[in-house]
């Protein structure tokens, strides 16, 4: 579960777990001795050029430069994230931020807007609950073979987790987004369900180094994302049971994990039939146009 107690640092020990692969490139980069600092935070932030959703440079400060304006707000107008010292949860938010600053900053975009067009009314709505959930919760799955994607939106988990095994580790990469996601991971259990965007791509791409891989899915995903009619509820999104991904835990070797109910459920019939969204990255003249389930 999430933890709360002061936190231990292990660089090492989060760059031996495939859940914090997709932060390995910047984990690498943190202190071996020390629970990263804001400064050093902000360095990384500064060499990557990170910008708010309004276009303000990103900045990491400290909890106590909290003011009265609303967070999003202030990060879109200043580029200032509110961001607690030696906290999991908070760190994990910042490193997002620089491996995805695309995404990040078109879902800033989208809270500021939709908190303008509802200034003086309700506080929330459908499409600030939808752009939370996938910013706490969400993954990316990059997948060269559609006929995997079409099994994860169709809740079968055992036919593809177990039975296309190796077409799964050679034609899909499963990129925790989520920084409350990456939380859990520190300490997993059962259960933990991610809200997944899958992202077709040919599987070539799979084959480029990892940071190449990471600013292609974050440019096509903030495409995606500038559209709200793609994800504007919360049950847009392909729930994910991320154990289950092959490797992720020691457990899942076995063919009998998967046949625990309980953690991986068969979704209602509402859920199956629902065609979940999925974004094309494979390049074309249109590239990074948005489709919904199995369409072509």
């Amino acid at each position: 579960m999430a933890t709360t107690t002061e936190p231990d640092w292990d660089r090492w020990q989060l760059l031996g777990s495939p859940m914090f692969a997709t932060l390995a490139p910047l984990i690498e980069r943190l202190p071996e001795d020390h629970f990263p600092t804001l400064a050093e935070l902000n360095r990384l932030c500064e060499e990557r050029e990170v910008v708010s959703g309004g276009g303000e440079p990103l900045e990491f400060v400290p909890q106590e430069a909290k003011t009265g304006e609303p967070y999003e707000k202030r990060v879109f107008a200043y580029g200032k994230v509110l961001t607690r010292n030696r906290n999991w949860h908070d760190l994990f938010n910042a490193l997002v931020w620089i491996s995805f600053p695309r995404t990040k900053a078109a879902l800033n975009r989208h809270h500021y807007r939709e908190m303008q067009a509802r200034e003086g009314g309700e506080a929330r709505g459908p499409v600030r609950d939808a752009l939370t959930l996938f910013d706490e919760s969400g993954v990316i799955v990059a997948a060269g073979d559609s006929e995997l994607a079409q099994l994860l939106t169709g809740f079968q988990w055992k036919d593809l987790f177990w039975n296309r095994r190796e077409d799964v580790v050679r034609n899909m990469r499963f990129h925790l987004f989520g920084h409350a996601l990456y939380e859990k991971a520190l300490a997993p259990y059962k259960g933990i369900t991610g809200k997944s965007v899958i992202i077709d791509i040919a599987a070539k791409e799979l084959e480029r180094p990892l940071p190449q891989q990471l600013a292609a899915l974050d440019a096509h995903l903030a495409r995606t994302f500038t559209d709200l009619r793609s994800f504007g509820a919360t049950d847009d999104y392909a729930p994910l049971p991320i154990l289950g991904v092959p490797g992720w835990t020691a457990e899942n070797e076995s063919e009998r994990y998967y046949e625990d109910t309980q953690q991986f459920r068969p979704g209602r019939a509402r859920e199956r039939e629902k065609p979940q969204q999925r974004a094309d990255a494979n390049p074309r003249p249109d590239a990074g146009h948005k489709r919904k389930g199995r369409n072509k």
